[in-house]
């Protein structure tokens, strides 16, 4: 079945391999999409300052019911917004390793143009800065 309707575009991160970008398309490039989006802070793209989802504003913030209520309506307005190949069905945010500093955003979703059901999982955390050379 052709499927060039869910669209194409460069990978992420970008690479070049053979001399040409390194290029994605159909379930992989929306799961690769989600993840620009939900690691972009509005802002950062000139030509769409309100693109991306403030994710890294809530990074130091008690854990409590409010704030995952905030961050999943951060996370579906965003979609909302700037990935209309999708509708979210459902947002989950998985707090087993958040005392390690790490959620993990589980998105279950279905594609608009052929109905089908996936998930994208974004590990959302802050890595230290090990590896800084003096």
């Amino acid at each position: 079945m052709k499927r060039d309707f869910l669209g194409k575009g460069w990978s992420f991160p970008p690479r070049i391999a053979g001399g040409t970008t390194t290029m994605v398309k159909d379930e992989l490039d929306i799961k690769q999409s989600l993840e620009i989006l939900l690691n972009t802070l509005p802002g950062e793209r000139i030509m769409l300052p309100k693109y991306g989802c403030d994710l890294k504003d809530v990074m130091f913030e008690a854990l409590n019911t409010t704030l995952v209520t905030y961050i999943k309506d951060l996370i579906e307005t965003a979609i909302l917004y700037y990935e209309p190949r999708i509708e979210v069905k459902n947002i989950n945010i998985i707090q087993e390793l958040y005392l390690e500093g790490r959620l993990d955003i589980e998105v279950d979703f279905v594609i608009r143009a052929t109905n089908s059901r996936l998930n994208f999982v974004y590990p959302f955390y802050k890595t230290e800065g090990t590896e800084i050379k003096e």
